[in-house]
């Protein structure tokens, strides 16, 4: 991977910008005037229970759910645009169920991405095939195994490094630990952590606090379709330990 100096992408630069963001199913509201932001080199969290609208949230900012209120990613409004133009603003999502091509071989499932990928130019990060396999080992060996056959972590895996290979400016991750054990999940922890130490803008959607605490500099709460909090770097570091949190927020 080959990245370039930090100081042309400041922090301060907003990557994405949602403001006044509303979207539902039909004439039912899921969301209501949502504003959040993400910077450059920043790792940011949505947390919640079940139902409280974050699969929602994704969904319509990756533009497959109709929404009202504005989208800006670097800056272009981004709501009415197709969903398949999201990957040409910068944005890459691995989405619950990974929708990958499970007939197919893993290296194939990423080389279906590479030429989307380098079509992105200026670009803080350029993903090669051999950068992911870099982040992910098993992937050199395994690498003409069907994806059918791998385990659901390693799919998962699969499922990152593909979005990694579209050169985002932003990768959004939708519930990363769903159904995995918790050894899968620690590897995804770590390699959502070096891609945080490189400066990659992470937007991780998930209702393990402390998963999300261990990946994220700060925080947004999402209850009932609104945000009901936004905890800065100093709450959030100690937010997994907080039950006043887990029995507002998530059930606990």
């Amino acid at each position: 991977m080959c990245a370039k100096p930090i100081w042309a992408f400041s922090r301060e630069r907003r990557v994405l910008a949602v403001r006044k963001l509303s979207a539902g199913y039909g004439v039912a509201n899921v969301l209501s005037d949502i504003d959040l932001d993400v910077r450059a080199n920043e790792s940011v969290a949505i947390i919640g229970a079940n139902g409280a609208g974050k699969s929602t949230l994704v969904r319509a900012i990756c533009g497959l759910l109709p929404s009202r209120g504005s989208i800006l990613m670097n800056e272009a409004e981004l709501n009415g645009q197709p969903a398949y133009r999201r990957a040409d603003f910068g944005i890459a999502t691995v989405l619950e169920g990974r929708h990958l091509f499970g007939e197919l071989s893993l290296e194939t499932n990423l080389q279906l991405a590479v030429n989307q990928g380098q079509k992105r130019k200026d670009t803080q990060f350029e993903f090669t095939l051999e950068a992911v396999f870099d982040l992910f080992p098993f992937m050199r060996e395994r690498r003409a195994a069907r994806v059918e056959l791998l385990s659901g972590g390693e799919q998962q895996m699969v499922a990152i490094a593909r979005a990694l290979l579209l050169n985002p400016d932003l990768l959004i991750l939708d519930e990363p630990s769903t159904g995995l054990a918790p050894k899968v999940m620690g590897d995804i922890v770590g390699v959502i952590t070096e891609l945080r130490k490189r400066g990659m803008a992470l937007l991780l959607i998930e209702q393990n606090v402390a998963m999300a605490t261990a990946c994220t500099d700060r925080a947004y709460v999402l209850s009932l379709g609104k945000v009901v909090d936004r905890i800065d770097p100093r709450r959030w570091s100690s937010a997994s330990t907080a039950s006043s949190l887990a029995k507002a927020y998530l059930g606990g």
